[in-house]
């Protein structure tokens, strides 16, 4: 490919990140507070299987189906309260796009991608939570190009998915362009699956880890997807293939919903809290005006500001910069080309940072 179709491609994958993540406006009548809408998307459906164990009597799509319904019955059940949406409840192919789109149109508050796991090999075993990034890509480039696949299902792919194509790596560019807004509520829900995850059947856990999947990068709402198990390995497969412990994966991932959504509200809701207890305690990551002009590296936006020790910034002190609905963090340096030093040193850390200017409350890209 010449220069300037790299350069064109860049440029298109740039204004395509901003528009994914444009934040999605409250339904009528909405007060904006609490979590009231969840979708869960049990993955594949139809004519797309998924993973199908090595005898062909297990489909993944069915494992996906049945968690995903049983999690959606025990959210009804306790927060009446809650509209819980599915992107599908029957067997049927949705394509990748239509869940993110369904999640957006109903004003979501949380996004719950359910799936299972497989292997060429037989040990590999545990469950995974994933939220979108690239931070782990080379270990989980296998897991993101299967799902990301399902794409070629589709009719008109590559109109749907602006040229993206999963078997070429050139493709994965634009994840390194996205600014999720939604990132630290992300990695909440997931930490908090990954907890509760460790307690259920499927104990083994594989971790946390930020992975291009395309059926979170038009999420306009915190959203993680989560690998239940292998069913290319024969005890997480028993596991799967029961309809008791499913339902012992649903109650942990209900379990998980539970506790991040009593932080979700808590974080929102200061109508019983005097004006005083409301405030945010002020600190070097939570101030937003004024910044001073000056240089650094802005290694992640998120929709709210966050405490000084949030593990989202890794033991790093940086400034918060509004931006509209967006705060951008940025690690302050003293000069540009201190600036550019940090941005090498700090890319594995956060992989979608990148220099910056400050200058009169505005962050832009050092040239």
């Amino acid at each position: 490919m010449n220069t300037s179709l790299h350069l064109s491609k860049f440029i298109f994958l740039s204004l395509l990140a901003v528009a994914a993540f444009a934040p999605a406006l409250p339904a009528s009548g909405d007060d904006g507070l609490g979590l009231k809408t969840v979708v869960i998307d049990a993955g594949h459906g139809g004519h797309d299987p998924g993973c199908v164990s090595k005898d062909g009597r297990v489909q993944e799509k069915n494992i996906n189906l049945d968690i995903a319904r049983k999690l959606g019955a025990k959210i009804s059940a306790a927060y009446p309260d809650v509209k819980v949406i599915y992107t599908r409840s029957t067997d049927v192919f949705i394509h990748l796009n239509t869940r993110a789109d369904i999640a957006n149109r109903n004003n979501a508050n949380l996004f719950i991608s359910i799936h299972t796991n497989a292997s060429s090999l037989a040990q590999p075993h545990g469950f995974s939570v994933h939220i979108l990034g690239n931070d782990r890509f080379s270990s989980n480039m296998d897991v993101c190009r299967r799902e990301n696949s399902v794409i070629l299902l589709e009719d008109d792919y590559s109109t749907n998915y602006q040229g993206f194509d999963p078997n070429d790596p050139e493709s994965f560019i634009f994840f390194n362009l996205m600014q999720n807004a939604f990132y630290e509520q992300s990695l909440s829900f997931a930490a908090e699956a990954e907890k509760q995850m460790r307690k259920g059947p499927v104990g083994y856990s594989r971790g946390i880890s930020q992975d291009p999947f395309l059926v979170l990068w038009k999420t306009t709402m915190p959203a993680a997807l989560v690998e239940v198990g292998f069913i290319s390995n024969q005890s997480d497969l028993k596991i799967l293939s029961s309809a008791a412990e499913r339902t012992e994966i649903a109650q942990r991932l209900f379990d998980a919903f539970k506790s991040f959504k009593a932080k979700y509200d808590a974080s929102l809701d200061y109508s019983s809290a005097p004006p005083s207890a409301a405030a945010e305690p002020v600190s070097r990551s939570t101030i937003v005006q004024p910044v001073q002009d000056g240089y650094g590296v802005q290694i992640f936006a998120i929709g709210k500001k966050i405490a000084a020790d949030d593990p989202a910034l890794k033991g790093y002190s940086a400034v918060a910069v509004k931006s509209g609905n967006v705060f951008k963090y940025v690690i302050t340096e003293r000069s540009a080309e201190d600036a550019r030093k940090l941005a090498r040193r700090i890319r594995k850390e956060f992989p979608g940072s990148f220099p910056v200017r400050i200058s009169e409350g505005k962050v832009s890209a050092l040239k």
